[in-house]
């Protein structure tokens, strides 16, 4: 640390990275309150005429106590690439001496510049652990090793060179960038000057490995060109084995997008024809269906529930609606659909104009699965075994009234019907055979509309959920 003035300090760091000796020397100046405005920040080497040969001055080393934030943001912030970057970190640490909650004020115009820096920093380090692609050299005594380029826009590597070290412990690896060398023996890091491209190799033979696989992984359905341009950047490119594939990926996507939705569309129609078991020649009549399932005791459900809820509606009914399970009231009711969820389907049947009375109404599980809070008792949702355990009173139920069309509300309720697990978001919405000859519509749960907290997103699903039941009209009507 030298003197260019009287009242003016020159601090030279060794190099633009040297977070070390800015973070030494800021706090030497801060102990003895030294104004940001008499410092000067400087790097070795750097061209600094008016600076050349200042005096030497010593500066007393007293004691200093920095609040954490501050600290945890300068100590962030001094790898960015930004030349100003020194001065501002230290006025603003400066100012946190007597302004102990500054970092925590957005507000600040020198807090705001940190933060984005911040911002930039994280941001380019989570590219760094993304695409650092290591290549496989064989060095002079025959050892595997593995070398990776890598071209950050800030002083990071040194500081990223841990997580690395956490994943590749056992290797010996070298990351070359323009700036920093670094190198991991497996047991100490070596940090040196930087290098070029050159000085890495171009390929190896693993690379034509890596492309099939990542050609396999590749999910067209999920492509966002423009996102993806965001999240890798094109100067990333070239020095990713797998970024060669990219622009044929992008090119064949829309036709491998329509192969999947067609594939799909036929796996579902080939599970839903296998999934539901073969319907007894004689089905059980309603009444006799009734009694067996109050006094099930197949599953521990039975125990806490005040009693099984059986199917309510006209034994011959065109239109079969199956729930997830009895919430509390239709517990105590011994009636399905008659809470706050039952009233949403009540509304809901009524605008798509299906009369409640006409239709039969059941769940896919007899007895309230719940969990006591103080005085209340909250839903759970069934297991996949206490819904399989159930089914055979839902397809006993569905034999019966042998409907016309059937609504699912809800994955519960179509694993009860189907007894497997279908994903709900695949054939929401849509109409089904089954080898019933009855049409089914899957759908979600109307309790899945009251817990949705946003009003906008609430709209949007009970429109979908609306024209769902419309669907199951017209197709009665057809």
């Amino acid at each position: 640390m030298t003197v260019l003035a009287p009242a003016t300090i020159v601090v030279t760091l060794d190099a633009e990275d040297d977070a070390e000796g800015f973070q030494r020397e800021a706090r030497c100046l801060l102990a003895d309150r030294v104004p940001p405005g008499q410092v000067v920040w400087r790097v070795r080497g750097a061209e600094h005429d008016l600076f050349a040969a200042p005096p030497e001055r010593t500066v007393a080393k007293g004691e200093v106590t920095l609040p954490r934030p501050a600290v945890e943001l300068a100590n962030v912030a001094v790898h960015h690439s930004d030349p100003s970057r020194f001065s501002l970190i230290y006025a603003f640490l400066y100012r946190s001496l007597t302004d102990r909650g500054l970092a925590e004020n957005p507000a600040d115009a020198q807090v705001a510049a940190l933060r984005r820096m911040e911002k930039a920093i994280r941001r380019d380090a989570h590219k760094m652990h993304a695409f650092v692609r290591f290549r496989r050299v064989e060095a002079q005594d025959g050892a595997e090793r593995f070398v990776a380029w890598f071209e950050p826009d800030h002083h990071i590597v040194e500081r990223e060179a841990p997580f690395f070290i956490r994943r590749f412990a056992n290797m010996d690896w070298t990351i070359v960038t323009p700036r920093r060398t670094v190198r991991w023996d497996t047991e100490r890091l070596h940090v040196g000057p930087g290098g070029r491209r050159e000085d890495v190799p171009a390929d190896d033979a693993f690379e034509d490995a890596w492309r099939t696989y990542y050609g396999s992984i590749f999910n067209p359905a999920r492509v966002k060109v423009s996102a993806m341009r965001a999240e890798m950047p094109k100067k990333y490119w070239r020095n990713l084995p797998e970024a060669r594939a990219i622009p044929s990926l992008i090119e064949a996507a829309p036709a491998r997008v329509a192969k999947m939705a067609e594939d799909a569309r036929r796996d579902d129609e080939a599970r839903l024809g296998h999934a539901m078991p073969q319907r007894q020649a004689r089905p059980l009549a309603m009444p006799a269906i009734h009694t067996l399932v109050r006094g099930c005791t197949n599953c521990p459900l039975h125990e806490p529930a005040t009693q099984a809820v059986t199917g309510e509606g006209p034994a011959d009914a065109r239109l079969f609606l199956i729930g997830e399970q009895p919430g509390d009231m239709e517990d105590l009711e011994g009636r399905p659909f008659v809470g706050p969820a039952g009233q949403v389907l009540t509304q809901a049947m009524t605008e798509a104009g299906i009369e409640r009375g006409e239709t039969y109404l059941t769940n896919a599980v007899k007895h309230f699965k719940f969990e006591l809070r103080g005085k209340r008792r909250l839903h759970r949702t069934p297991s996949a075994r206490e819904v399989d355990v159930c089914a055979e009173w839902l397809q006993a139920e569905h034999q019966a009234v042998a409907p016309h069309v059937t609504v699912t509300l809800g994955a519960t309720a179509l694993r009860g019907l189907l007894g497997q697990s279908v994903p709900l978001a695949r054939v929401r919405g849509t109409v089904l055979d089954l080898p019933t000859g009855s049409k089914l519509i899957p759908t979600f749960h109307p309790a899945y509309l009251l817990r949705l907290p946003d009003d906008g997103a609430r709209r949007i699903e009970e429109g979908k959920f609306l024209s769902d039941l419309k669907r199951a009209k017209a197709l009665l009507a057809a």
